[in-house]
């Protein structure tokens, strides 16, 4: 069996922790599963055409799936910090940059780091 390459492990990594923030946030149908496919396969050709991205690949996959979600269903992730005004959505920062987070811009705040989104939505009430 050959070993996986530092480019797979990177996109695999990225999958993962992008689905684990769709699952926290129970958007993870197969149409938005889809969606992270869609970005993991584009990323691939970015990754091989610059290997020193593989760092970035999380991020910018959740960027990318973010900015899908937007164009067919609205925001996401929604913001669990701010507890009054209008929602909104959290941003993935840095936007080219290894150990990708998710912030709210309004506050201020860095929420959670991509793939660890669970804990921040489990501790919001719905209203």
């Amino acid at each position: 069996m050959d070993p996986i390459s530092p480019l797979e492990q990177s996109l695999h990594a990225a999958r993962a922790l992008v689905l684990a923030d769709l699952v926290a946030g129970d958007v993870a149908e197969a149409d938005v599963v889809s969606l992270v496919e869609d970005s993991i396969a584009q990323r691939r050709w970015w990754v091989e055409q610059w290997p020193d991205g593989a760092a970035f690949v999380a991020g910018l996959v959740a960027q990318d799936v973010q900015d899908a979600l937007l164009e067919r269903y609205g925001r996401w992730p929604l913001c669990p910090v701010c507890g009054s005004g209008d929602p909104h959505a959290l941003d993935v920062e840095p936007e080219l940059g290894p150990d990708p987070h998710w912030v709210c811009h309004k506050a201020g705040v860095k929420v959670a780091s991509v793939g660890s989104l669970g804990p921040s939505l489990r501790g919001t009430t719905s209203s």
